[in-house]
């Protein structure tokens, strides 16, 4: 049946294509067309076509224990990364970062409630944060998160903060809704914002937000350590300055690539999408 609200242009067998897609979430694990019927409110016969359809086009594959995504996914997510030019301009200051550092680097945007990366280098540890590109996480609960919802205003973070979340994270520790506006109060005030603890144990960020031509926050960009080797003292006092001036630089590089006409960009995909 249309879904409600749907108007008379609306391609019901896409959207299901794509529900099909976004019920594998963080599944490490294949999924049956019986897992996948029921994940999507579909008929087995009908989910059977839609995944026999994403198989041709090379985006799901059939193994013995099931259906996986292959990495051709990736091009959905950085499809639309490549067009901010987000990914161009961020990529290298995050590898600098992260050299100068020794801590994994990340940019995120916000989406809903919820924060979503777009871009993420990671530094080879025996005990290390697993995030991809695409990875949600609690927006209230992360560093990156709270430099995004203290740039809205007050209806848009109203709305925010009331959207469900599709994330698959259950913060480590929440904040009442009165701890977290005091907070985002600080963090607009004072530009960036830190955590401790809070998305998962063992786990500490600060952020900053990065900024168009016209000083609108577009984005934010952390550095995420491991409480073991990284004291919040040492985070704040040496490495949030570094960040700073990566901000700063990712910011000025974004304005620079959106202030010159008729800009011709060549993608540089690292990721396996890359060779499907």
């Amino acid at each position: 049946m249309p879904r409600d609200n749907a108007g008379p242009d609306f391609i019901e067998a896409l959207a299901r294509g794509l529900d099909v897609l976004k019920c594998f979430g963080s599944r490490r694990v294949p999924m049956s067309l019986t897992d996948i019927a029921t994940a999507t409110g579909l008929a087995r016969p009908t989910a059977r076509r839609i995944v026999l359809t994403l198989e041709h086009l090379g985006y799901v594959r059939s193994t013995s224990g099931g259906v996986v995504l292959t990495p051709r996914v990736l091009e959905l997510g950085m499809a639309y990364t490549l067009s901010t030019g987000l990914w161009e301009v961020a990529y290298p200051h995050l590898s600098d970062l992260v050299t100068h550092t020794n801590q994994a680097a990340s940019v995120a945007q916000l989406d809903g409630s919820d924060i979503l990366y777009v871009a993420r280098v990671e530094v080879p540890k025996v005990v290390s944060v697993r995030v991809d590109v695409g990875t949600r996480f609690p927006a209230a609960s992360t560093a990156l998160g709270k430099v995004l919802l203290a740039s809205l205003d007050a209806d848009d973070l109203r709305t925010a903060l009331t959207t469900p979340t599709r994330s698959a994270i259950t913060p480590h520790r929440r904040k009442t809704t009165d701890e977290l506006e005091t907070e985002l109060r600080e963090i607009r005030a004072r530009g960036w914002a830190s955590t401790d603890e809070e998305v998962a144990a063992g786990i500490r960020s600060v952020a900053a937000p990065l900024r168009d031509g016209d000083g609108r926050t577009i984005a934010a960009v952390n550095i995420t350590a491991i409480t073991a080797e990284v004291s919040h003292p040492h985070l704040i006092d040496e490495l949030l300055p570094l960040l700073l001036r990566t901000a700063s630089a990712i910011s000025r590089d974004y304005e620079l690539i959106h202030s010159t006409p008729q800009r011709v960009i060549t993608p540089r995909l690292t990721t396996a999408a890359a060779r499907q």
